[in-house]
């Protein structure tokens, strides 16, 4: 199998699923994406990380690579290679002791993964020829905010329009702390718009 490399462009509310995401990876020379609907959860472990955002105890991908690298165990790449009745199956490449280990693994849970050990996360073509899609005109041009699709700088938009940045960096905090990381994140937006403008 070529293996093409893709990256993350970011998360959304999923427009055919109520309370899911829809995960986009970009092929990394091409236009092609894939939209992956996930959990909340799922979405949520991906999101704290795209956000830098640091929990005050380790969530369950934390602990995974908490114990990984205690017993030495390195996740090279992340492979989906399966596409079958709308689901994406995909294997987890680990190294320990000079061993090279494959492991079955969700396809969320393998990104939220690739994120912790900064492993690249592969494709095929045959993959890409069956979800794989183009925008096309403006859609094309606007990256993904990363969030619900609220466009970036939108102060209004949000409901933290009115506090200052240092009421806004005490919420973040306070959030971060009570682990409502939905809430923290669209903090850490409102916070790095108002920084920006």
């Amino acid at each position: 199998m070529q293996k093409i490399r893709l990256n993350i462009l970011g998360l959304s509310v999923s427009q055919t699923q109520s309370g899911a995401y829809a995960l986009v990876l970009s092929e990394e020379n091409g236009d092609r994406r894939i939209p992956i609907i996930i959990g909340p959860v799922e979405a949520q472990a991906i999101a704290i990380q795209l956000e830098g955002l640091k929990p005050p105890r380790p969530l369950t991908h934390d602990l995974i690579k908490n114990i990984a690298l205690a017993f030495n165990i390195v996740l090279l790449e992340v492979i989906i290679h399966k596409l079958e009745e709308g689901i994406f199956y995909s294997e987890l490449l680990c190294e320990m002791d000079g061993r090279e280990v494959k492991i079955d693994s969700r396809t969320s849970d393998a990104v939220a993964l690739a994120l912790r050990f900064r492993c690249p996360i592969y494709t095929s073509e045959d993959i890409l020829n069956k979800a794989g899609i183009v925008l096309e005109g403006d859609e094309a041009k606007q990256p993904e905010s990363g969030k619900t699709g609220k466009k970036p700088g939108s102060s209004e938009s949000t409901p933290f329009a009115r506090y200052t940045l240092q009421e806004l960096e005490e919420l973040l905090n306070e959030a971060v702390q009570n682990e409502d990381y939905e809430k923290a994140s669209v903090l850490r937006d409102e916070i790095s718009n108002r920084k920006k403008n």
